[in-house]
């Protein structure tokens, strides 16, 4: 049996989700800081969810700078990683699930073991985007993600688009495989249509056995068991004690014989001449036609 075109699609898309999740999550890149007066103007902060990280164009990107305004401590930031890695470890636990229903070595799938694992998925989307809207939803308000006051500016970095991606295809992939649900449930449905209900009901009539009598036959009718004769039935009522042994069979019919011997007028006709009831004597062994 070839695997369905959902489960195939869920089994592509989680997989992308998981990984663009991993890089938006590990990545210093949510929210990038430029424009500071007392540096130069190549200068960016990019700020992540676990370091932060300077770069300059003529230079390399520098990371573990220090947190000088309370970016860790803002909600938006420990609220997104607590809920990134519950993301990342239901993502992990519904590939494995996944792996296991759309079968790996089995000649069906498993859809119920298929569904399962793309709510789980579903799950893990919502649990990657939620944290994501809520930071890009802050990123301008200074109250509550920290930045120097002034002429910087704050724009939107990469791991932000990484991890609205992940999510859209951690969602599109777990609805795919949540699909295999549909021929189960329809399955119950129809199992519990035919159900019969909790209490068996009373029969409002009740069933009586009645001895009919058998019907009277004419003599004209033989009963025959294996070729043997049988009694009619009201001779078998009659009889007060039943036949004990094996019926006999019947003999075989014989062969008629003629005990006259018809050949007994023709030596008499042969030792006199002439026969009495024909001109010319019959010279064979059996009767002539003019003795018939």
């Amino acid at each position: 049996m070839r695997t369905p075109a959902a489960m195939t699609l869920g089994l592509v898309l989680a997989p992308c989700g998981l990984l663009l999740n991993l890089t938006g999550t590990l990545a210093p890149g949510w929210r990038l800081l430029k424009g500071f007066p007392d540096q130069p103007l190549d200068v960016v902060l990019y700020q992540g969810l676990w370091d932060l990280c300077r770069e300059q164009s003529s230079r390399e990107r520098q990371c573990g700078q220090p947190d000088e305004w309370g970016y860790f401590a803002a909600e938006p930031v420990r609220g997104a990683r607590g809920l990134m890695a519950a993301s990342l470890a239901a993502t992990a636990l519904g590939l494995l699930l996944a792996a296991l229903g759309v079968r790996c070595w089995r000649e069906e799938p498993h859809a119920v073991l298929a569904g399962l694992s793309g709510l789980v998925l579903v799950a893990a989307g919502l649990c990657s985007l939620v944290p994501v809207s809520w930071y890009n939803h802050s990123l301008a308000d200074r109250s509550v993600l920290p930045a120097p006051d002034g002429p910087v500016t704050v724009e939107v970095s990469y791991s932000l688009v990484l991890g609205y991606l992940g999510s859209c295809l951690l969602l599109l992939g777990g609805s795919s495989l949540a699909l295999s649900l549909a021929p189960w449930c329809a399955e119950r449905c129809r199992r519990g249509r035919k159900a019969p209900p909790g209490r068996p009901r009373r029969p409002s009539i009740s069933t009586v056995h009645v001895d009919w009598p058998e019907p009277a036959l004419t003599p004209a009718i033989k009963y025959y068991s294996d070729g043997q004769h049988q009694p009619r039935p009201a001779e078998l009522g009659a009889s007060s004690k039943p036949k004990v042994g094996f019926p006999m069979p019947r003999p075989p019919p014989r062969t008629y014989t003629n005990p006259v011997d018809v050949l007994d007028g023709e030596a008499a006709a042969d030792s006199r001449g002439a026969s009495s009831r024909s001109t010319r004597p019959c010279n064979t062994s059996l009767p002539c036609d003019s003795d018939l």
